[in-house]
């Protein structure tokens, strides 16, 4: 199954935009034995290595990765593309992995974390639809943030098909290419953030900080720049990530919404990975909350993620307003997992 893995990672890597990971991922399908104490951690991985579940794949590419960041391998680093390099020779990973094998070791103990700044360009007109239907004050509540990064979504600036918002002198100007209707324009004010995460990274921190650029591909320059940029406004704007359950957070989080801003609850491709009893537990958490709003409390539900449909992943929308009764579930549109393009169906 791990070597199934390894093919499976390097087939989503390519239309990704990272060749250099699909061979990466392609030398270690081909080559990874038991000659290595790297190599037999992964062989013999007890869960799921597969890209949707534990991702070995990732793991082992993300700890390359941070060698050559950190500047802890130089040899390795000449073959990365930020060197001008190409997918190094199956004997230059076996030197890395005997050489650097209680870093990659210990590296390997986490699962990726790939908190992807683009994903803000999704979830922004989503925010901008719950204030014009609402007319309140934001407060936030991420799920699985990871480093916190699209926390600072209204601290940087979009183009979302010609239309100029958020913040619009941010350093971080994030440009998908659009599709369909335009987005609807509105003001918002952020009242609170918060997020939760079962290994939150702290930005300001250089260690987590180069985790977050190790599991950005070598070869997507444009990513890195962003990420970048995300990390200088989030040491700027300290935005801290709780360690936690997703589920047992939110329950907490839920049990005194305040009627003068709308809660949202969102998540940017991390809902999907809880566990299904925990999805289930969550949903059911969430809809019995919502049923029993009154007054003016309002609470919105907004989830990035892959539905089992194509192409990328859905955006949906559900919003319970006590006050009126006006419950709205609906699909905003779909987009590129990592924000390269988004099709909007909002107006």
């Amino acid at each position: 199954m791990v070597r199934e893995a390894f093919l499976a990672q390097a087939e989503v890597c390519r239309p990704m935009g990272s060749p250099f990971t699909s061979d990466l991922c392609l030398l270690f399908a081909e080559n990874l034995d038991h000659s290595t104490a790297v190599g037999s951690f992964c062989l013999e991985w007890v869960g799921d290595p597969s890209p949707s579940a534990d991702s070995i794949p990732l793991r082992i590419c993300g700890g390359l990765h941070a060698l050559v960041l950190s500047g802890r391998d130089t040899k390795l680093a000449q073959y990365y593309p930020t060197d001008g390099g190409n997918c190094p020779p199956w004997s230059e990973i076996q030197r890395v992995l005997v050489e650097h094998e209680v870093f990659l070791l210990d590296w390997m103990q986490s699962p990726p974390q790939t908190n992807e700044v683009s994903r803000s360009a999704v979830i922004w007109p989503a925010f901008m639809e719950i204030v014009r239907l609402t007319g309140k004050p934001l407060h936030l509540l991420e799920v699985g943030a990871s480093g916190g990064l699209n926390l600072q979504a209204s601290r940087f600036a979009y183009d979302l098909g010609g239309i100029i918002c958020g913040n619009k002198d941010s350093e971080l100007r994030l440009t998908p290419e659009w599709k369909g209707d335009l987005p609807n324009v509105a003001d918002v004010e952020i009242a609170g953030r918060e997020a939760c995460d079962l290994n939150p990274l702290d930005p300001t921190q250089d260690d987590d900080a180069l985790r977050l650029q190790a599991y950005v591909w070598p070869d997507q320059a444009d990513r890195h720049d962003r990420l970048n940029k995300a990390v200088k406004i989030a040491r700027l704007f300290p935005a801290p990530v709780e360690k936690a359950d997703a589920i047992v957070w939110l329950r907490e989080k839920l049990s005194g919404l305040r009627p003068e801003y709308c809660t949202v609850i969102y998540s940017t491709i991390a809902w999907q990975y809880l566990p299904e009893n925990a999805r289930a537990e969550g949903e059911r958490m969430i809809f019995e909350d919502a049923g029993s709003l009154v007054e003016d409390k309002t609470l919105a539900w907004v989830r990035f993620e892959a539905d089992g449909d194509t192409p990328g992943a859905g955006v949906r929308l559900q919003l319970w307003q006590g006050n009126e009764g006006k419950n709205i579930d609906c699909l905003l549109g779909r987009a590129d997992f990592h924000g390269r393009w988004i099709d909007w169906w909002a107006a």
